[in-house]
């Protein structure tokens, strides 16, 4: 037992696990919201659906986003118009778009966050790939452990269809693996792109209009690692603890089907007021063992899962406006990205803190908190710390 012991405090690493390295990236194609609707009824054949139509401009005005990325063009979908109609079988071609991208979308940001990080890509010991829906074996995470040219002992993670609190879902995943595996350096991939459910206008189907003007596309790659060498990197964020908590009695309030026309969503009108109702238990447990229960007093990295969300939080929790400036800009230039979105929130605030010219990467708070919901109906949160800028 005693050489048990030995050996499990010689893996552990001391402290807790630190963001070293971001790195983000979009498809080069994108629409301005305030155009979308014209556009979305013409390449989908749908102008003779007057009314639908209004309807859809008021969903759009009212999700304050000023444009999305896509990967989706009106090529694509000439291309492929059994994309085109709700309800007709198109999963094969949207699945294998999504296995064709999502590895070059990833590697892109990837890339981005390696380069950052500036350590050789050998000391990459763990890559964690996240998305929605590119089903395959050998999966995503090969691919990008292949295009990437990591080394063939790197320990691959790859989750599928977790939903929008994939985010900090995965970080506490790999923050375990950081604390308990000296040394470790985990390179995190989220990609999404909207192929999957992208449909057509239904008549009944109004969960879908919702859907087609909130959704954006975009990849996120995050560096995490324990005990970070001070002279070579450079630390933005402690994850110190996380939360997982499933609200009983939900199960239909936000779902997802994976079938023959590709994934649908649906969802209950009450969702945000059910996160806003449930959203501070879960604050309560990862704070207070740090002694705080004043939530202004904390930095936000909210899923922007829509305004009526973030207003319902705002009102619940009595949060000064700009708690969720965040939030609210990276919805506005990027949409809602599902797992990808509080990963870009993450980088947003750490330049805005050197812009302003905080000390730490909190926007002058030292404590934080990452949230996500998603299906189940489920809301995961992880308490954050922020570290001091440097140069």
């Amino acid at each position: 037992m005693e050489k048990v012991n030995e050996i499990r405090n010689a893996q552990r690493a001391e402290g807790a696990a630190c963001v070293l390295a971001i790195g983000r990236a979009n498809p080069p194609n994108f629409i301005l919201q305030s155009e979308y609707p014209d556009y979305y009824f013409r390449v989908t054949k749908s102008e003779h659906m007057v009314d639908v139509k209004e309807k859809f401009k008021r969903i759009c005005d009212k999700t304050m986003i000023r444009k999305r990325h896509l990967f989706v063009t009106e090529e694509i979908l000439k291309a492929n118009p059994s994309m085109i109609t709700y309800g007709e079988v198109s999963h094969d071609a949207r699945r294998q778009m999504t296995v064709d991208y999502l590895p070059k979308l990833g590697k892109e940001a990837a890339l981005k966050a390696l380069k950052e990080w500036g350590q050789p890509k050998s000391r990459i010991t763990h890559l964690i790939v996240y998305n929605t829906l590119a089903l395959s074996m050998p999966g995503a995470d090969y691919e990008l452990a292949k295009a990437l040219e990591l080394d063939t002992t790197v320990h691959r993670t790859v989750m599928y269809l977790v939903g929008c609190h994939a985010g900090p879902h995965i970080l506490r995943h790999a923050k375990d693996i950081a604390e308990n595996n000296k040394g470790a350096r985990i390179l995190i991939v989220c990609a999404e792109i909207t192929a999957v459910n992208f449909h057509g206008p239904s008549e009944t189907q109004i969960d879908s209009l919702i859907g087609q003007a909130l959704f954006g596309d975009g990849a996120a790659a995050i560096i995490v690692g324990a005990e970070p060498d001070y002279s070579i990197e450079r630390p933005c964020f402690q994850l110190i603890s996380g939360t997982q908590r499933t609200i009983p009695n939900t199960d239909g309030a936000a779902f997802s089907e994976i079938i023959n026309m590709g994934q649908t969503f649906h969802l209950r009108k009450d969702l945000p007021c059910l996160i806003s109702d449930y959203i501070e238990e879960s604050l309560v447990n990862i704070f207070k063992p740090i002694g705080i229960t004043d939530w202004n007093s904390i930095f936000w990295i909210a899923h922007n899962g829509g305004p009526a969300v973030l207003n319902g939080i705002e009102s619940e929790l009595k949060l000064d406006k700009e708690k969720l400036n965040v939030t609210r800009h990276v919805l506005s230039e990027y949409g809602n990205m599902s797992s990808i979105g509080v990963l870009f929130m993450m980088d947003e605030m750490r330049k805005r803190s050197f812009e302003q010219g905080k000390t730490t990467t909190g926007l002058g708070c030292e404590w934080g908190v990452m949230f996500g919901f998603g299906p189940g109906l489920t809301i995961e949160a992880l308490a954050l710390r922020s570290v001091p800028l440097l140069d």
